[in-house]
């Protein structure tokens, strides 16, 4: 798969996971939940394994659109890629530590339970197609002049 190709699908679906997230049904909504201060509509257990609420699914159409903005060039999807890696390595690392309501992100965003394993899934593609996969040649368009990188 094309690192530019990894970025708008990774964008698509954090987008369709941030929409998701504000539909009954899909989000199993609750009311309360321990260490929390936010809240409100989208907040709940998505598809009954992931708990999110409204900053949660906010945050993640914003990586989305970052996402699929960033698949127009082979540079914005390698560095897009790269900014995943390491912010999905960390909320996978921090989503295991409770001291301090860290595994909430300090009351704002719930990262502990099945996130965890969900977040370091993403960190480590996103650091294959950031840091480790070369460049081919569909990470370039070719035009009658030249080949240049997109």
């Amino acid at each position: 798969m094309l690192t530019r190709r990894f970025a708008m699908i990774l964008g698509i679906v954090f987008v369709a996971v941030g929409v998701l997230g504000f539909v009954p049904g899909v989000n199993q909504m609750h009311a309360e939940h321990t260490g929390l201060s936010v809240g409100g509509p989208g907040h709940g257990e998505l598809l009954g394994l992931f708990h999110v609420n409204v900053l949660h699914n906010i945050i993640h159409i914003v990586f989305g659109l970052g996402g699929i903005a960033a698949s127009r060039s082979y540079g914005g999807a390698r560095g897009y890629s790269r900014f995943v890696a390491v912010a999905y390595g960390l909320l996978a690392i921090m989503g295991l530590i409770s001291a301090g309501n860290t595994w909430n992100t300090w009351g704002l965003v719930p990262i502990s339970g099945n996130d965890v394993w969900l977040h370091a899934l993403i960190a480590a593609a996103a650091a294959y197609f950031g840091f480790i996969r070369p460049a081919d040649r569909g990470d370039y368009v070719t035009t009658t002049d030249t080949t240049t990188r997109v």
